[in-house]
Protein backbone atom coordinates (compact mmCIF):
# COMPACT_ATOMS: atom_id res chain seq x y z
CA UNK A 1 0.00 0.00 0.00
CA UNK A 2 1.30 3.43 -0.98
CA UNK A 3 0.97 6.23 1.55
CA UNK A 4 -1.08 9.29 0.75
CA UNK A 5 0.88 12.20 -0.62
CA UNK A 6 3.07 13.95 1.92
CA UNK A 7 5.48 16.84 1.76
CA UNK A 8 7.82 14.92 4.09
CA UNK A 9 10.70 13.77 1.83
CA UNK A 10 11.66 11.04 4.31
CA UNK A 11 8.26 9.36 4.27
CA UNK A 12 8.83 7.13 1.29
CA UNK A 13 11.60 5.60 -0.78
CA UNK A 14 11.09 6.82 -4.28
CA UNK A 15 11.94 5.48 -7.65
CA UNK A 16 14.09 8.13 -9.27
CA UNK A 17 15.66 8.48 -12.66
CA UNK A 18 17.06 11.66 -13.95
CA UNK A 19 17.14 13.11 -17.18
CA UNK A 20 21.21 15.55 -22.52
CA UNK A 21 21.35 14.69 -25.87
CA UNK A 22 24.18 12.62 -27.33
CA UNK A 23 24.07 8.86 -26.92
CA UNK A 24 27.10 6.57 -26.79
CA UNK A 25 25.96 3.07 -25.90
CA UNK A 26 28.80 1.09 -24.41
CA UNK A 27 29.07 -2.16 -22.51
CA UNK A 28 32.77 -2.16 -21.63
CA UNK A 29 32.91 -4.28 -18.49
CA UNK A 30 34.73 -3.36 -15.34
CA UNK A 31 35.37 -0.55 -12.96
CA UNK A 32 38.36 0.77 -14.89
CA UNK A 33 36.30 1.48 -18.02
CA UNK A 34 33.69 3.33 -15.97
CA UNK A 35 36.15 5.43 -13.95
CA UNK A 36 38.01 6.42 -17.12
CA UNK A 37 34.84 8.00 -18.49
CA UNK A 38 32.73 9.16 -15.56
CA UNK A 39 32.97 10.57 -12.08
CA UNK A 40 30.32 9.48 -9.61
CA UNK A 41 28.98 12.05 -7.14
CA UNK A 42 26.53 12.02 -4.21
CA UNK A 43 23.50 9.79 -3.82
CA UNK A 44 20.29 11.44 -5.03
CA UNK A 45 17.77 8.61 -4.66
CA UNK A 46 17.42 5.00 -3.54
CA UNK A 47 14.85 2.27 -3.10
CA UNK A 48 14.05 -1.29 -4.10
CA UNK A 49 15.10 -0.47 -7.67
CA UNK A 50 18.69 0.36 -6.70
CA UNK A 51 20.46 3.65 -6.09
CA UNK A 52 20.91 6.75 -8.24
CA UNK A 53 23.92 9.08 -7.99
CA UNK A 54 24.67 12.38 -9.65
CA UNK A 55 27.85 12.51 -11.70
CA UNK A 56 29.49 13.90 -14.80
CA UNK A 57 31.24 12.71 -17.95
CA UNK A 58 34.99 13.38 -17.81
CA UNK A 59 35.38 14.16 -21.52
CA UNK A 60 33.14 17.23 -21.51
CA UNK A 61 31.69 17.68 -18.02
CA UNK A 62 28.19 16.64 -19.09
CA UNK A 63 25.98 16.12 -16.00
CA UNK A 64 24.69 12.56 -15.78
CA UNK A 65 22.73 10.36 -13.42
CA UNK A 66 24.23 6.98 -12.57
CA UNK A 67 21.84 4.21 -11.61
CA UNK A 68 23.37 1.27 -9.77
CA UNK A 69 21.54 -2.06 -9.80
CA UNK A 70 22.83 -5.02 -7.81
CA UNK A 71 22.55 -8.39 -9.55
CA UNK A 72 20.25 -9.71 -6.83
CA UNK A 73 17.83 -6.81 -7.46
CA UNK A 74 17.29 -7.73 -11.11
CA UNK A 75 13.87 -9.28 -11.70
CA UNK A 76 14.12 -9.83 -15.45
CA UNK A 77 17.09 -10.57 -17.68
CA UNK A 78 17.64 -10.19 -21.42
CA UNK A 79 20.25 -11.09 -24.01
CA UNK A 80 21.97 -8.49 -26.18
CA UNK A 81 23.90 -9.21 -29.38
CA UNK A 82 27.63 -9.41 -28.71
CA UNK A 83 27.25 -9.79 -24.94
CA UNK A 84 28.47 -12.98 -23.29
CA UNK A 85 26.08 -12.89 -20.36
CA UNK A 86 22.54 -11.66 -19.75
CA UNK A 87 21.84 -8.04 -18.80
CA UNK A 88 18.96 -6.49 -16.85
CA UNK A 89 15.85 -6.09 -18.99
CA UNK A 90 15.94 -2.35 -18.26
CA UNK A 91 19.22 -2.03 -20.20
CA UNK A 92 17.81 -3.96 -23.17
CA UNK A 93 14.66 -1.82 -23.27
CA UNK A 94 16.52 1.49 -23.03
CA UNK A 95 19.03 0.40 -25.66
CA UNK A 96 16.21 -0.59 -28.00
CA UNK A 97 14.62 2.86 -27.64
CA UNK A 98 17.96 4.62 -28.18
CA UNK A 99 18.75 2.60 -31.29
CA UNK A 100 15.58 3.85 -33.01
CA UNK A 101 16.54 7.46 -32.30
CA UNK A 102 14.94 7.98 -28.94
CA UNK A 103 12.21 10.45 -28.08
CA UNK A 104 12.32 13.80 -26.32
CA UNK A 105 9.80 12.57 -23.80
CA UNK A 106 11.72 9.43 -22.82
CA UNK A 107 14.85 9.36 -20.67
CA UNK A 108 18.01 8.36 -22.58
CA UNK A 109 20.61 5.87 -21.50
CA UNK A 110 24.04 7.16 -22.54
CA UNK A 111 26.19 4.25 -21.37
CA UNK A 112 26.14 1.11 -19.26
CA UNK A 113 28.72 -1.03 -17.50
CA UNK A 114 28.90 -4.22 -15.49
CA UNK A 115 31.26 -3.72 -12.55
CA UNK A 116 32.37 -6.59 -10.35
CA UNK A 117 31.11 -6.05 -6.83
CA UNK A 118 28.77 -3.21 -7.84
CA UNK A 119 26.46 -4.91 -10.32
CA UNK A 120 25.31 -2.81 -13.26
CA UNK A 121 25.80 0.93 -13.73
CA UNK A 122 23.42 2.72 -16.08
CA UNK A 123 24.53 6.20 -17.12
CA UNK A 124 21.50 8.36 -17.89
CA UNK A 125 21.04 11.90 -19.14
CA UNK A 126 20.35 14.46 -16.39
CA UNK A 127 18.72 17.65 -17.66
CA UNK A 128 19.15 20.61 -15.31
CA UNK A 129 16.39 22.09 -13.17
CA UNK A 130 14.24 18.98 -13.25
CA UNK A 131 12.15 17.34 -10.56
CA UNK A 132 9.69 14.49 -10.59
CA UNK A 133 5.98 15.14 -10.93
CA UNK A 134 5.29 13.72 -7.45
CA UNK A 135 7.35 16.49 -5.86
CA UNK A 136 5.96 19.05 -8.31
CA UNK A 137 2.38 18.26 -7.25
CA UNK A 138 3.30 17.93 -3.57
CA UNK A 139 4.66 21.50 -3.60
CA UNK A 140 1.99 23.10 -5.79
CA UNK A 141 -1.10 21.02 -5.07
CA UNK A 142 -3.62 20.18 -7.79
CA UNK A 143 -2.53 21.53 -11.17
CA UNK A 144 -4.59 23.84 -13.37
CA UNK A 145 -6.16 21.81 -16.17
CA UNK A 146 -4.15 23.65 -18.82
CA UNK A 147 -0.89 22.64 -17.18
CA UNK A 148 -2.10 19.11 -16.46
CA UNK A 149 -3.05 18.77 -20.12
CA UNK A 150 0.38 19.98 -21.21
CA UNK A 151 2.10 17.33 -19.07
CA UNK A 152 -0.43 14.62 -19.89
CA UNK A 153 -0.24 15.04 -23.67
CA UNK A 154 3.55 14.80 -23.61
CA UNK A 155 3.38 11.69 -21.44
CA UNK A 156 0.87 9.95 -23.71
CA UNK A 157 2.92 10.79 -26.81
CA UNK A 158 6.07 9.43 -25.17
CA UNK A 159 4.33 6.20 -24.18
CA UNK A 160 2.92 5.82 -27.69
CA UNK A 161 6.49 6.00 -28.99
CA UNK A 162 7.57 3.41 -26.41
CA UNK A 163 4.76 1.02 -27.44
CA UNK A 164 5.41 1.57 -31.14
CA UNK A 165 8.94 0.30 -30.62
CA UNK A 166 8.00 -2.82 -28.72
CA UNK A 167 8.35 -1.72 -25.09
CA UNK A 168 5.81 -1.38 -22.28
CA UNK A 169 6.76 0.70 -19.22
CA UNK A 170 4.43 -0.93 -16.64
CA UNK A 171 5.03 1.63 -13.88
CA UNK A 172 3.49 4.86 -15.15
CA UNK A 173 3.06 7.20 -12.17
CA UNK A 174 3.92 10.72 -11.04
CA UNK A 175 7.25 9.66 -9.54
CA UNK A 176 8.32 8.35 -12.96
CA UNK A 177 7.58 11.59 -14.82
CA UNK A 178 10.41 14.12 -14.77
CA UNK A 179 9.44 17.80 -15.24
CA UNK A 180 11.79 20.46 -16.60
CA UNK A 181 10.66 23.44 -14.53
CA UNK A 182 12.05 25.92 -17.11
CA UNK A 183 10.37 24.58 -20.25
CA UNK A 184 7.52 22.48 -18.77
CA UNK A 185 8.70 19.55 -20.85
CA UNK A 186 8.45 16.09 -19.33
CA UNK A 187 10.33 12.81 -19.63
CA UNK A 188 9.20 9.31 -18.75
CA UNK A 189 11.86 7.69 -16.55
CA UNK A 190 12.65 4.39 -14.79
CA UNK A 191 12.06 1.36 -17.00
CA UNK A 192 12.98 -1.03 -14.19
CA UNK A 193 9.52 -2.61 -14.24
CA UNK A 194 9.27 -2.59 -18.05
CA UNK A 195 9.00 -5.48 -20.49
CA UNK A 196 8.95 -6.27 -24.17
CA UNK A 197 5.54 -5.53 -25.64
CA UNK A 198 3.43 -8.56 -26.56
CA UNK A 199 -0.14 -9.20 -27.67
CA UNK A 200 -0.69 -11.89 -25.05
CA UNK A 201 -1.60 -11.23 -21.42
CA UNK A 202 1.04 -10.69 -18.73
CA UNK A 203 0.85 -12.63 -15.48
CA UNK A 204 3.51 -10.74 -13.52
CA UNK A 205 3.53 -7.13 -12.35
CA UNK A 206 6.27 -5.20 -10.58
CA UNK A 207 4.76 -1.74 -10.84
CA UNK A 208 2.95 0.30 -8.20
CA UNK A 209 -0.16 -1.30 -6.72
CA UNK A 210 -2.30 1.84 -6.52
CA UNK A 211 -1.73 2.44 -10.25
CA UNK A 212 -2.56 -1.17 -11.20
CA UNK A 213 -5.84 -2.02 -12.98
CA UNK A 214 -8.81 -4.01 -11.68
CA UNK A 215 -8.03 -7.02 -13.86
CA UNK A 216 -4.68 -7.41 -12.14
CA UNK A 217 -6.18 -7.08 -8.68
CA UNK A 218 -8.94 -9.57 -9.47
CA UNK A 219 -7.36 -12.11 -11.83
CA UNK A 220 -3.59 -11.45 -11.78
CA UNK A 221 -3.56 -10.85 -15.53
CA UNK A 222 -3.55 -7.82 -17.82
CA UNK A 223 -2.64 -6.64 -21.31
CA UNK A 224 -0.13 -3.92 -22.11
CA UNK A 225 -2.18 -1.06 -23.53
CA UNK A 226 -5.17 -1.33 -21.14
CA UNK A 227 -2.69 -1.37 -18.24
CA UNK A 228 -0.94 1.75 -19.55
CA UNK A 229 -4.23 3.56 -20.17
CA UNK A 230 -5.57 2.73 -16.69
CA UNK A 231 -2.38 4.07 -15.12
CA UNK A 232 -2.71 7.21 -17.24
CA UNK A 233 -6.22 7.70 -15.90
CA UNK A 234 -4.89 7.50 -12.34
CA UNK A 235 -2.10 9.91 -13.28
CA UNK A 236 -4.46 12.49 -14.81
CA UNK A 237 -6.74 12.36 -11.77
CA UNK A 238 -3.67 12.83 -9.58
CA UNK A 239 -2.64 15.91 -11.52
CA UNK A 240 -6.00 17.70 -11.48
CA UNK A 241 -7.04 16.67 -7.94
CA UNK A 242 -3.67 16.65 -6.19
CA UNK A 243 -3.71 12.99 -5.15
CA UNK A 244 -4.41 9.50 -6.49
CA UNK A 245 -8.04 8.32 -6.70
CA UNK A 246 -7.63 4.86 -5.16
CA UNK A 247 -5.75 3.51 -2.15
CA UNK A 248 -7.32 0.11 -1.47
CA UNK A 249 -7.95 -2.83 -3.76
CA UNK A 250 -11.71 -2.52 -3.24
CA UNK A 251 -11.59 1.05 -4.55
CA UNK A 252 -9.64 -0.10 -7.61
CA UNK A 253 -12.15 -2.81 -8.53
CA UNK A 254 -15.07 -0.41 -8.03
CA UNK A 255 -13.36 2.02 -10.46
CA UNK A 256 -15.37 5.04 -9.27
CA UNK A 257 -13.13 8.01 -8.51
CA UNK A 258 -14.46 10.68 -6.16
CA UNK A 259 -13.59 14.22 -7.20
CA UNK A 260 -12.36 16.40 -4.37
CA UNK A 261 -11.91 19.48 -6.58
CA UNK A 262 -13.75 21.15 -9.40
CA UNK A 263 -12.74 19.47 -12.65
CA UNK A 264 -14.27 20.14 -16.07
CA UNK A 265 -16.79 17.64 -17.46
CA UNK A 266 -14.52 16.99 -20.44
CA UNK A 267 -11.55 16.13 -18.21
CA UNK A 268 -13.73 13.93 -15.99
CA UNK A 269 -15.01 12.16 -19.10
CA UNK A 270 -11.47 11.33 -20.24
CA UNK A 271 -10.46 10.12 -16.79
CA UNK A 272 -13.59 7.99 -16.58
CA UNK A 273 -12.90 6.47 -20.00
CA UNK A 274 -9.34 5.58 -19.03
CA UNK A 275 -10.63 4.11 -15.75
CA UNK A 276 -13.25 1.91 -17.41
CA UNK A 277 -13.68 -1.26 -15.38
CA UNK A 278 -13.46 -3.54 -18.43
CA UNK A 279 -10.12 -3.31 -20.26
CA UNK A 280 -11.82 -3.50 -23.65
CA UNK A 281 -13.83 -0.36 -22.85
CA UNK A 282 -10.75 1.80 -22.33
CA UNK A 283 -9.41 4.00 -25.15
CA UNK A 284 -6.23 3.38 -27.06
CA UNK A 285 -3.35 5.83 -26.69
CA UNK A 286 -4.31 7.28 -30.07
CA UNK A 287 -7.91 7.77 -28.95
CA UNK A 288 -6.74 9.59 -25.83
CA UNK A 289 -4.85 12.08 -27.99
CA UNK A 290 -7.99 12.87 -30.02
CA UNK A 291 -10.33 13.19 -27.04
CA UNK A 292 -12.21 16.56 -26.99
CA UNK A 293 -10.46 17.67 -23.77
CA UNK A 294 -7.08 17.09 -25.42
CA UNK A 295 -8.04 18.76 -28.68
CA UNK A 296 -9.38 21.93 -27.03
CA UNK A 297 -6.14 22.26 -25.08
CA UNK A 298 -4.14 21.77 -28.25
CA UNK A 299 -5.97 24.63 -29.99
CA UNK A 300 -5.34 26.92 -27.01
CA UNK A 301 -1.65 26.00 -26.94
CA UNK A 302 -1.33 26.88 -30.64
CA UNK A 303 -2.88 30.29 -29.98
CA UNK A 304 -0.44 30.90 -27.12
CA UNK A 305 2.56 29.92 -29.27
CA UNK A 306 1.48 32.52 -31.82
CA UNK A 307 1.53 35.15 -29.07
CA UNK A 308 4.76 33.82 -27.53
CA UNK A 309 3.40 32.90 -24.11
CA UNK A 310 3.41 29.81 -21.92
CA UNK A 311 0.84 28.65 -19.36
CA UNK A 312 1.62 29.56 -15.78
CA UNK A 313 3.49 26.87 -13.85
Amino acid sequence: MLEKRSADPNLEDKRRGVGGSDVVLCSDPGKEAFTLRYRCGPLIGSGGFGSVFSGHRLSDGLPVAIKQISRDQVQQWARLPGELGPVPMEIALLQRLCEVGGHGGVIRMLDWFEVEGRGFLLVMEQPPQCRDLFDFITDRGALPERLALRFFRQTVEALRFVHTHGVVHRDVKDENILVDTRTLEVKVIDFGSGALLKDAAYDEFEGTRVYSPPEWVQSRSYRAEPLTVWSLGVLLFDMVCGDIPFERDQEIVEATPFYTRRVSKECQALIGWCLSLRPEDRPSLEQILTHPWMEVGEEEDEEEEEHGSLPSA
